[in-house]
């Protein structure tokens, strides 16, 4: 029973939400640069979530950015990507896929600075995560197995094959994670979700990415 409605398929309805999500990231942009401190409530911090038991910020953090450039570029991936990947999957399943990565992210990285500050790196419990990307990475994983022939311009010029741009991403994020640990670059947080979209598609949709892509590209 609980096997069948893992895999149960939600009735497919397109609702354009992602443009919702859009429009949520960018009006909660606005809104914490009029209310900076809303950022201490709404951005997970691993010293709050323990304290104060603010378990909604593993939901939340996903929703505020902080600066600019960072709601920009987040926006735009989603934009680019998360129209195709909903129309593909319907809005149900798009919303609840965008939402279990974005917690899924969140629980990851939570653990992953409680373990580094109670490894002697005391600074993790006070960094605050936030912003989309984990759940942004997962997106384009979904578009990369759902469009595998696809070919995305790497800044608009070079010719990169989906599948193959994920590949790169998650060498450049264990690159960076391994020789950068301390850039203030959340690089656990996007590899977190890069896996949940892959045990996603294994798990729910019963599918292999990498057999997906194999049979593509022979």
């Amino acid at each position: 029973m609980s096997s069948d409605l893992i895999h149960k398929p939600f009735k497919y309805s397109y609702n354009n939400v992602t443009l919702g999500l859009i429009i949520a990231n960018i009006v909660l942009y606005l809104i914490t640069n009029l209310l900076p401190q809303l950022m201490s409530i709404l951005a997970l911090n691993v010293v709050y979530i323990i304290n104060s038991h603010a378990y909604w910020q593993f939901f939340t953090y996903m929703f505020v950015h902080g600066s600019f450039m960072h709601v920009f570029f987040n926006m735009l991936s989603l934009f680019i990507f998360g129209f195709s990947v909903e129309r593909s999957l319907g809005s149900k399943e798009f919303l609840l896929f965008y939402f279990l990565s974005g917690i899924f992210c969140g629980i990851v990285s939570f653990f992953v600075y409680l373990l580094a500050a109670k490894s002697g790196y005391t600074i993790a419990y006070y960094i605050r995560l936030l912003g989309a990307s984990g759940a942004i990475y997962s997106i384009m994983l979904v578009y990369a197995v759902i469009f595998p022939r696809s070919v995305i311009y790497l800044f608009g010029i070079v010719p990169i094959p989906a599948p193959l741009l994920i590949l790169l991403f998650v060498v450049q994020e264990v690159f960076n994670q391994v020789t950068n640990s301390q850039s203030g670059v959340a690089h656990f947080t996007h590899l977190a979700g890069l896996l949940f979209a892959w045990l996603y598609f294994v798990i729910r949709m019963r599918v292999n990415p990498w057999k997906v892509w194999k049979e593509h590209y022979r």
